[in-house]
């Protein structure tokens, strides 16, 4: 690996150099790397684990915190990184989502065919639709929603989801794109280790860091590959969530609250959300909303306005929050279940914070940014691209002081 100052050094040297064209037709700007490290906690590049983030952060901007979006899960806030939307207007409200309009299936980020399935990503424009459109090309590696052919366009590349794939041929695999005849203008590059060992052994173990410091590796990676060919890009590293410490006894039985017979749990962890079975929605109304231990239920309607949640007709009738910490589940937890970390809180909690770093010819060297909230990267994606403003709920002006 090189030394971190070293590899600030390379990025500067880049920065200052003649930007490499796109694929003929689209923009001659610098291509857009978009980097998501699933779970990555800022407070994680403080471990002394990520020299290679670190001097990205140190070569352009950063973020002291992102907020994301309610809830705080995997399939919501990736999409809402790349449609400006928050869950409630795009429509990907959970990890496990159930449709009246989609009968007999239920969305899980383990049915292959659901999530290949356009009717459940269709309710906004991800910025890589907006870009073929455009005629620029694109590449995702594993960025939830780009498996299907949404609003009719795919990537010119893209991957269905390995998670056996390791990082190294990841990174391999997107560099060798950019040797091809279809150079993409944006690409999209995943890492999901940080997260899994997070969940498996909580935000605070070993495992954990050793997982952020083999994910930076990876960033070392993508930046030598890209200065060995020549490639001066923007790149953006951002994560969808953070994660937080769950003892193992903080488990919330909803079965336990709620009458036998009268519900069943759409999604559960710590936003859980419920659905009242035929004829028992006034007695699971009476359990749920009265005073809980370490959680609160609202009907979808009346779900706090900060949340922006519970509009979209995806939102099951009950939308349940843990207080940071605990974790809902519909019965006894099953067997070898572990309970390291978890996430889906309120977004406002310090433990949920997302990572953003942006580094390139387009960011100014050094800047540290205050929170804003991950619905503003949308909008950034699009200026970076060349590409015209659209409708969305986000903003570029949080991060307008970090761009040149």
């Amino acid at each position: 690996m090189r030394h971190p100052i070293l590899l600030l050094l390379l990025m500067l040297a880049a920065c200052a150099g003649p930007r490499v064209a796109t694929a003929p037709g689209a923009s001659s700007r610098p291509p857009v790397i978009l980097v998501s490290i699933d779970g990555l906690r800022p407070d994680y590049l403080a471990r002394g684990v990520t020299p290679n983030l670190n001097a990205l952060a140190a070569a352009g901007a950063r973020a002291t915190a992102m907020r994301p979006s309610f809830p705080s899960l995997t399939f919501p806030n990736h999409y809402t990184i790349v449609t400006g939307m928050r869950p409630d207007h795009h429509g990907v409200v959970g990890n496990n989502m159930e449709d009246a309009a989609i009968p007999g299936v239920r969305f899980g980020m383990g049915n292959r065919d659901a999530v290949g399935d356009r009717r459940w990503w269709d309710g906004a424009e991800p910025v890589w639709v907006t870009a073929e459109r455009a005629g620029i090309k694109t590449a995702t590696m594993f960025w939830p929603g780009s498996e299907a052919p949404v609003q009719g366009v795919r990537p010119t590349r893209w991957l269905p989801f390995d998670g056996e794939m390791p990082g190294d041929r990841r990174v391999d695999t997107l560099l060798g794109w950019f040797d091809g005849a279809d150079r993409p203008g944006l690409a999209t590059l995943y890492f999901d280790t940080v997260d899994h060992d997070g969940h498996g052994f909580g935000p605070d173990a070993p495992q954990t860091t050793a997982a952020v410091a083999a994910v930076d590796v990876q960033i070392g990676r993508l930046v030598a590959g890209l200065q060995a060919r020549g490639i001066v890009a923007n790149i953006v590293v951002v994560s969808d969530h953070g994660m937080a410490a769950v003892a193992a006894d903080h488990i919330i039985r909803i079965d336990a609250i709620a009458p036998a017979g009268s519900f069943r749990m759409v999604g559960g962890g710590a936003v859980a959300g419920i659905e009242a079975e035929p004829g028992q929605e006034v007695a699971l109304a009476a359990a749920l909303l009265q005073p809980l231990s370490h959680a609160q239920c609202w009907r979808k309607g009346q779900v706090p306005a900060r949340f922006a949640y519970g509009r979209n007709a995806r939102v099951p009738a009950f939308v349940c929050l843990a207080e940071v910490g605990w974790y809902m589940l519909a019965g006894p937890p099953r067997t070898g279940m572990t309970m390291g970390g978890a996430h889906g809180y309120d977004p406002a909690a310090p433990e949920m914070a997302a990572t953003f770093v942006g580094a390139g010819p387009a960011f100014r060297a050094g800047t540290v940014l205050p929170p804003f909230d991950n619905v503003d990267v949308y909008p950034l994606l699009l200026r970076l691209l060349g590409l015209p403003p659209r409708a969305s709920d986000g903003t570029v002006a949080p991060l307008q002081k970090a761009l040149r």
